[in-house]
């Protein structure tokens, strides 16, 4: 395991990050307290110091779990935690982006992480509702008082973030220093925006997802049902093409569909330059197979079979601008003669 600065910090963190949203039963699926333990410590033990919990996971039992594993050594683990999903349902103050959730939320957090401080503070999702500068000056004000080391963003779009970040730079505020987004070779869509933007700022990415919901191990193509029954954007005619690439690169490499995923994910040379994908596990089998995604490189031409399968399309404006008419007029037939070191 390497350790990677998180975005423009100094904060070290292992290069892949544990998620912990299977750490409790309540939903119907997830890993039991003695399984959960099996899961940390094989993640602890292989150098990952990175855990990534929220308020909601398993309805709180997540962040006990992980409050409890990491007592012994809190100040060895880099705790992240999330705000803005509901807490109690029916009532519209306990859930949302506010000053008044965010610190009722923070608060039970570290009561139930038994915990004096949290290391990284996301805002878990875009609330549609608050005011960025009501956010920031709230996280700025956790970050003065202790309880918060630094702050992310997730499930946001781009402009609201460049937004929040350039506001921060000139009031003085803490500003975001991580982006957490879903991306895989299913879900490439951040690619357009969120990505760059991720990079001009010096953002580290934190993907989750990057096994499509398990689409990308092949389930699917073996006729598993799965959670997620309904067709979606990960049991598309696409999404199983993509995965049976996937399937048929793994076994050529002699690793298993899951590395290939979270490789591709983690070297993707369309990333920014620090990407930590998430991985998370019901099953102490699963955490052991996926850390092996750090053992290999996947070859020049495996990787173009990867990039041409999940293919996207980039959209106005980027499609326009990268045309070769249009960087003819726009450069005057010079383009080609400029070395651009920021591309």
């Amino acid at each position: 395991m390497r350790y990677k600065l998180l975005g423009r910090s100094g904060l070290r963190v292992s290069e892949l990050a544990l998620g912990t949203m299977t750490f409790g039963s309540e939903w119907g699926w997830g890993a039991d307290h003695e399984t959960s333990k099996q899961i940390f410590d094989a993640f602890a033990n292989a150098g990952g110091n990175f855990i990534d919990t929220a308020n909601r996971y398993t309805e709180g039992t997540s962040e006990k779990y992980v409050g409890e594993f990491i007592k012994a050594d809190r100040d060895h683990f880099v705790l992240a935690t999330k705000y803005t999903l509901f807490d109690k349902q029916s009532d519209p103050n306990f859930s949302g982006n506010h000053r008044k959730n965010m610190m009722r939320s923070v608060e039970t957090s570290l009561e139930r992480l038994d915990t004096e401080y949290i290391d990284l503070l996301w805002v878990h999702a875009w609330d549609g509702f608050t005011p960025v500068d009501e956010i920031l000056r709230g996280l700025d004000d956790l970050v003065s008082s202790g309880m918060v080391h630094y702050i992310g963003i997730s499930d946001t779009p781009a402009w609201i973030i460049s937004q929040a970040n350039t506001i921060a730079d000139f009031r003085g505020w803490n500003r975001f220093v991580a982006l957490q987004v879903e991306y895989s070779l299913i879900q490439r869509t951040v690619e357009r925006d969120l990505l760059p933007m991720a990079t001009a700022f010096d953002m580290a990415v934190t993907p989750w997802g990057a096994l499509a919901g398990g689409a990308l191990t092949g389930k699917y193509l073996r006729g598993e049902a799965g959670r997620v029954v309904e067709k979606s954007i990960r049991r598309s005619e696409r999404s199983n093409t993509i995965a049976q690439v996937v399937v048929d690169v793994a076994a050529r490499m002699g690793v298993t569909p899951a590395q290939v995923a979270y490789n591709w994910t983690h070297r993707n040379p369309n990333t920014p330059p620090v990407v930590i994908p998430i991985i998370g596990a019901r099953m102490l089998e699963q955490v052991q197979d996926t850390l092996g995604c750090l053992n290999f490189t996947i070859p020049a031409e495996e990787m173009t079979l990867l990039q041409e399968a999940s293919a996207f399309d980039i959209g106005f404006p980027h499609d326009f601008l990268s045309n070769p008419p249009t960087r003819a007029i726009i450069h005057g037939g010079t383009f080609d003669q400029i070395d651009n070191h920021r591309a």
